[in-house]
């Protein structure tokens, strides 16, 4: 069935979308679709299933393998189904049902996609703020961090996170947040509700996470000056410990600081764009927001590249172990 599209004509036709044709009053679906629209489902589509494989392979990788069923590994995979769920479910909406497309269209479809998008966007930060806390433990106060970050604790906080979020998503449906759904009349109410939803869904926790970086940062250069340290030399195996965790933490961190490049552009502009008089073009809001959806697909990348497990893991279930034998107490470091 194709998807009928009421917009506002201040933009064209191709200004809104390269697969749509004015059909009297609404915009519908090309029937004979040009090459630049295939190319760009095409593009889009890869993207949406190089981000479902990749983090299925987490996915799967930390539920059998049971080594791996440590507190860190879960917020690990919480991220990774916030990651999953952008790709099943936000890119095939993203596709149909552009941002720009969205702006002027108050339909189900579009509220259902900005709701995911908000909800699973808020998880993802909040998983971050997370594994960050965990990392603060592990580097910070590594001999309270087994009782402090504990499967109980862990579960709670992964539980708090998506509930939160589901809470800003529906949140701001219901209460009309999403951009442009107001006109000329009620510009400053909009700006208002953009803004108190950007703040509490992203602002108020990159503020966390970096303050919380920034405190492991300053740990993590005292330690290794410890370790250098002569005095220090009867540490030796804590030494080894606390490498590993800084490891980790180094992988999480690039985890974090890659998330906010390709988020906070996006988020700056719905913030600033309001304020500005020219018209932004729709091919840069689209490029803006594709970007902060392929942070779900990247993820998964960084786990390959930075974790020793993740790669033995990949290894095992690409090439079919998994299912030759018991592998999942396998040593995978």
């Amino acid at each position: 069935m194709e998807p009928e599209l009421t917009v506002n004509r201040t933009f064209t036709v191709n200004d809104i979308h390269p697969c749509y044709e004015l059909d009297n009053t609404t915009y519908v679906f090309k029937t004979n679709p040009s090459i630049k629209c295939i190319l760009l489902y095409i593009f889009l589509g890869s993207l949406s299933v190089v981000t479902i494989c990749g983090n299925l392979l987490v996915i799967i990788s930390i539920i059998y393998f049971k080594q791996l069923h440590i507190p860190t590994n879960y917020l690990i995979l919480s991220l990774a189904v916030a990651d999953l769920l952008v790709g099943v479910l936000v890119f095939p909406f993203s596709m149909a049902f552009t941002v720009t497309l969205c702006w002027y269209h108050e339909g189900l479809f579009c509220k259902v996609r900005g709701s995911f998008d908000v909800t699973l966007s808020t998880a993802s930060i909040l998983n971050l703020c997370c594994i960050s806390i965990d990392r603060y433990y592990a580097v910070c106060q590594p001999l309270a961090h087994k009782s402090k970050i504990n499967d109980r604790v862990t579960v709670i906080m992964i539980l708090v996170s998506w509930g939160f979020s589901a809470l800003i998503g529906i949140g701001i449906v219901i209460a009309g947040f999403n951009q442009g759904k107001c006109g000329e009349s009620c510009l400053i109410d909009s700006l208002i509700s953009t803004t108190l939803a950007c703040i509490f869904s992203f602002y108020i926790p990159v503020i966390i996470l970096l303050c919380i970086y920034l405190k492991i940062f300053l740990v993590a250069q005292r330690q290794a000056k410890c370790i250098q340290n002569t005095t220090c030399q009867s540490t030796k195996s804590g030494a080894t410990v606390s490498k590993m965790e800084r490891k980790a933490t180094k992988t999480l961190a690039v985890v974090m600081g890659v998330f906010l490049l390709c988020w906070t552009p996006y988020f700056l502009f719905i913030i600033f764009q309001p304020l500005t008089y020219d018209v932004t073009p729709v091919a840069v809001i689209e490029t803006l927001n594709w970007l902060t959806l392929s942070n779900s697909m990247l993820n998964p990348f960084i786990y390959a590249f930075f974790y020793t497990w993740f790669r033995s893991a990949l290894r095992m279930i690409i090439s079919g172990k998994v299912f030759q034998g018991d592998f999942a107490n396998l040593k995978l470091l």
